[in-house]
């Protein structure tokens, strides 16, 4: 595994980092095992939001109170208020709940606009003061959307961005991670499995090592999926033609109009669970799974039939995606598997 260094912030970290948003979903007893493990193994960097309910209190619990030294782990977090007052609570909540005095990247959480000093808001001035008063390290942003990030990254004023990136990005996303580079500046990698899309760990991460100054940072909620990503400490996958040709395969399966599930359209307006229905074609066959086929999401899928094309969803979407007509032909396909139609494997 090699380390990467982001950008000019001068962290230096094996690029294999550990994406704490799903440990909301766990125990506190398994949210802080798998981070002491994961420490254990070699992962130095861990990204967590305000906004995952209590995933900082979690980090708080595996690595305060002396459990290690602050200075061998790299803390990222973020705040997606949009006030200097909102900014403040964040930061000390944040600090308080992880335990901890500084905060090595602290991140504006998929703004839209990008922050600058004098734009009225008062929100990179907070930063600026933070940083000056020792509580955060570092100044990040991240992003969903290419046009903002690529402003971000152009702007100067940012030191990291984080971004989502698989090997089904399109060109304009991976043109980002050069830009990133030309601008000595960090690119943090989430979503590197597509929202639960890519399924093939070994592809996944054999594709991300081909990038200098990229850390990504891998959803981990499960055993068995920090062990996939703790054996690529040692032995660090690289493409080779069989995983270049496994990848082309995906690409051409993939790419295009499918939904990310990153959940920025909701809410519904009646009641659509968007981010995982807008998906359900792809994720029975490729998570096959009877429990994608149960009561509650014949149910869900169901409130398909209510959309009344208010289209504020499409509004709101980060990847410009025609929700409402994706929403029906998942629903169509969901139907066709249901009545026998099409078959899914288990």
């Amino acid at each position: 595994m090699k380390n990467i260094t982001l950008g000019s912030t001068g962290i230096t970290v094996p690029q294999n980092g550990f994406g704490a948003l799903p440990i909301q979903r766990v125990s506190k007893e398994s949210a802080v095992n798998l981070l002491r493990r994961a420490y254990e193994g070699g992962m130095r960097y861990f990204d967590t939001a305000r906004a995952y309910s209590d995933s900082e209190e979690k980090i708080g619990a595996a690595f305060g109170d002396g459990w290690l030294k602050r200075d061998q782990i790299f803390i990222a977090t973020k705040t997606a208020a949009h006030t200097p007052e909102g900014f403040w609570k964040d930061l000390e909540t944040s600090l308080a709940l992880m335990k901890t005095d500084y905060i090595d990247v602290y991140q504006f959480h998929n703004p839209s606009q990008c922050y600058r000093p004098g734009d009225g808001t008062g929100m990179y001035e907070c930063m600026l003061e933070a940083k000056k008063q020792g509580k955060i390290r570092h100044i990040g942003v991240t992003a969903h959307k290419n046009g903002v990030a690529r402003e971000e990254v152009e702007s100067g004023l940012y030191e990291t961005l984080q971004y989502p990136m698989s090997y089904l990005a399109e060109d304009k996303e991976l043109e980002l991670v050069s830009a990133c580079r030309q601008h000595n500046m960090g690119f943090i990698c989430m979503k590197g499995l597509a929202g639960g899309l890519i399924t093939n760990a070994k592809a996944a991460m054999a594709f991300v090592s081909q990038f200098d100054g990229l850390v990504p940072i891998w959803g981990i909620q499960r055993e068995r999926e920090l062990d996939d990503w703790l054996s690529f400490m040692d032995e660090t996958p690289s493409l080779d033609d069989e995983l270049r040709a496994y990848i082309d395969k995906e690409r051409q399966e993939l790419m295009g109009s499918f939904c990310r599930g990153c959940g920025y359209c909701m809410p519904c307006t009646v009641g659509i669970e968007i981010n995982q229905c807008n998906r359900m074609s792809l994720m029975i066959r490729r998570a096959p799974s009877a429990a994608w086929l149960n009561d509650h999401w014949q149910a869900e899928m169901a409130k398909i039939d209510e959309c009344v094309d208010c289209r504020l969803c499409v509004s709101k979407c980060p990847y410009e995606l025609d929700i409402p007509n994706l929403l029906r032909k998942n629903l169509e396909d969901y139907r066709n598997v249901l009545a026998g139609k099409t078959k899914v494997t288990d």
